[in-house]
């Protein structure tokens, strides 16, 4: 009975932690004269607020569609060109240099061509987030080509198979969990900048909630309630992702490795 107890309180031990460290956040903020941030009690009533006026789920909505949108075009466009580059050995010389050259450029850097191009809107921050998901797709897409091991590629010659077969039958099965993994840590950099760029670029979502929380009367405690939330929809993203991770068709990539 004791083992049995005590396995069943080991899954219960992040819940515990959380729980443990918001009663000593509640604490500290009850000891320290001039309170720099909200208690978990403020927090809540704040959210409370959010709730009431219907804006939680409209700023949820409105930073997901945007994410979504930007990485999937980013998706969508990376991987495929990454394949074919990285796949010809020449137009990778040709257009590496030009990656090199934008890749280190952070997506927040774009925010005044995004709003000189797309005006402050949705536009804009999608442009932004297909920046920051572009750039990491395109690059693991190349270096997944490279790592193909060569029987693969060679089965497949040997069968005769056509170029769209050999695309679809060896070339995505063999890229794939790569770009799963890609995938899951460029979802989480789009959340990233999603925020950040609300903060700027748009007049909704969570981002601009945080920052015009600030500056309408110092509400402290909406900007931690939008942190709050913004940390657990990010959980929620990446378990998604990771729920990918362990679909069979994929496993044997994470197995080798």
């Amino acid at each position: 009975m004791p083992v049995r107890f005590l396995k069943r309180l080991g899954q219960f031990r992040p819940v515990i932690f959380i729980a443990t460290l918001i009663a000593l956040w509640q604490v500290v903020i009850r000891q320290v004269p001039g309170q720099l941030l909200p208690g978990p009690l403020q927090v809540l009533r704040g959210m409370r607020d959010l709730l009431q006026h219907g804006l939680i789920l409209k700023y949820i909505v409105a930073s997901l569609f945007r994410v979504t949108w930007g990485f999937l075009l980013a998706l969508i466009t990376a991987v495929p060109l990454g394949l074919t580059v990285g796949w010809y050995r020449r137009g990778e010389m040709a257009l590496n240099p030009l990656v090199q050259l934008l890749r280190p450029i952070s997506p927040l850097a774009w925010i005044p061509i995004a709003i000189l191009w797309f005006g402050v809107g949705d536009l804009s921050a999608i442009f932004l987030i297909f920046v920051g998901c572009f750039f990491p797709l395109l690059l693991t897409a190349m270096s997944a080509v490279h790592n193909i091991p060569a029987v693969y590629v060679n089965v497949g010659r040997n069968f005769g198979l056509p170029p769209a077969a050999f695309v679809l039958r060896v070339l995505y099965p063999a890229v794939a969990p790569r770009l799963i993994l890609a995938s899951r840590i460029t979802l989480g950099l789009a959340w990233l900048v999603v925020v950040a760029a609300e903060m700027i670029a748009v007049n909704s979502g969570l981002g601009f909630l945080i920052i015009d929380a600030r500056n309408a009367g110092n509400r402290y405690d909406l900007v931690v309630a939008g942190m709050i939330i913004i940390g657990i929809i990010g959980l929620l993203l990446d378990q998604a992702m990771r729920a990918l991770e362990r679909v069979k068709s994929f496993r044997w990539g994470y197995s080798e490795e």
